[in-house]
């Protein structure tokens, strides 16, 4: 049974349906056409998450129609990067008759890179043991037939990696490769030839800059890395200790020494800039030494709060990556006062959903 809804001959109208509707949408802001970004109409998610359903002795992936909660069994993924759907059926052909491996799974997780390397966690509802990780690194070799793929074993409170919980995405943006480590269950966007898309967009837009960036949310560095070229210096700031670390190992991938990276949240780093509060951290990175005068947000879906938004209100121009356009909206209303949109994009990450990753340059108005 294929994937609800991929109808790759619809791709084209539901984009200009999405289209329409961003645009409608981000009308009282702006009158700027917006730049759209397609997806590819099939194997464009690099990851994916499946229940695994034991029936007798067959054994197979399922999905859940989120709207009647019914399961729907899943041979193939065809949203799915072309990996994730040669793995697939191999990883069932290799557990299904050892009871060691099979036993009590109850997830699966596929994590994919478009060059070439695979992470698969393999989620239980038991404790793993050696005999499992014995077991398992048989799979993992069986499985490296298909590329470069690493394997983790997952219960409660256990977490079993059998080498390295992590792999190496490479990707070309405007002209130059970059590497990015992507770690298990830490934020990575979903699209690949979307997102480098979404960062070309960013670096088009602040060419020939003469300052320094701050960016909030920068996660791994998906952005920071590459935008680190336009400016004089970078100060990246982000709350997951795990996506911390990975922006550092990152910027020593590629040899970028222009971007300092700090482990706040956006609500702390504005009570520091604003005064009000200390921190050592923020001390450590010099960060009123920085001139920053773009600020780049991809805020979580519920967007920016107050706080956020009266310090990214400090800045020049303001660079907003959302994922939920709704909530962008509500945003701008409350930066209206002082600036203005000065374009506007559509990034189609999640083709035949209703969901839409927007973008927009912010700048502020002249005559303040």
């Amino acid at each position: 049974m294929t994937h609800l809804a991929v109808q790759p001959e619809r791709y084209q109208q539901q984009l200009a349906e999405k289209q329409q509707r961003l645009q409608t949408l981000l009308a009282p802001h702006t009158s700027s056409e917006l730049d759209v970004f397609a997806s590819p109409a099939l194997h464009y998610r690099m990851r994916a998450e499946f229940r695994m359903w034991h029936e007798g002795d067959d054994l197979f992936y399922i999905m859940f129609d989120p709207e009647t909660r019914e399961k729907i069994r899943m041979d193939e993924f065809p949203p799915g990067s072309k990996l994730i759907n040669e793995l697939m059926p191999e990883l069932i052909t290799q557990i299904k008759d050892r009871p060691v491996l099979r036993n009590r799974l109850f997830q699966v997780e596929f994590l994919t890179t478009t060059s070439g390397q695979a992470l698969v966690s393999l989620i239980y509802h038991r404790q793993l043991d050696e005999e499992w990780q014995q077991a398992a690194q048989q799979l993992r070799a069986e499985l490296q037939r298909k590329g470069k793929v690493e394997l983790i074993g997952r219960a409660r409170k256990q977490k079993l990696p059998l080498q390295q919980d992590w792999v190496v995405e490479e990707l070309n943006i405007a002209g130059r490769d970059y590497k990015f480590q992507q770690i298990e269950n830490s934020f990575t966007q979903p699209n690949a030839a979307v997102n480098i898309a979404m960062v070309e967009w960013a670096l088009a837009a602040t060419e020939e800059t003469d300052h320094d960036l701050l960016e909030l949310y920068c996660g791994n560095g998906n952005f920071s890395l590459p935008l680190a070229r336009n400016f004089n210096r970078v100060l990246a700031t982000e709350i997951s200790k795990v996506s911390v670390a990975s922006a550092r190992y990152n910027c020593e991938l590629n040899n970028i020494d222009n971007v300092t990276v700090v482990r706040m949240s956006a609500e702390d780093f504005s009570a520091v800039m604003k005064g009000e509060k200390e921190s050592r951290r923020a001390n450590e990175a010099q960060i009123t030494s920085f001139d920053c005068q773009t600020v780049l947000v991809d805020p979580p879906r519920a967007g920016l709060d107050d706080d956020t938004i009266e310090l990214v209100r400090q800045y020049d121009r303001i660079i907003y990556i959302s994922c939920n356009p709704e909530t962008l909206v509500d945003n701008l209303e409350s930066l209206g006062n002082t600036h203005k949109v000065v374009k506007c994009a559509l990034f189609d990450q999640f083709p035949y959903t209703h969901h839409m990753e927007a973008g927009v340059i912010i700048e502020r108005r002249s005559s303040l």
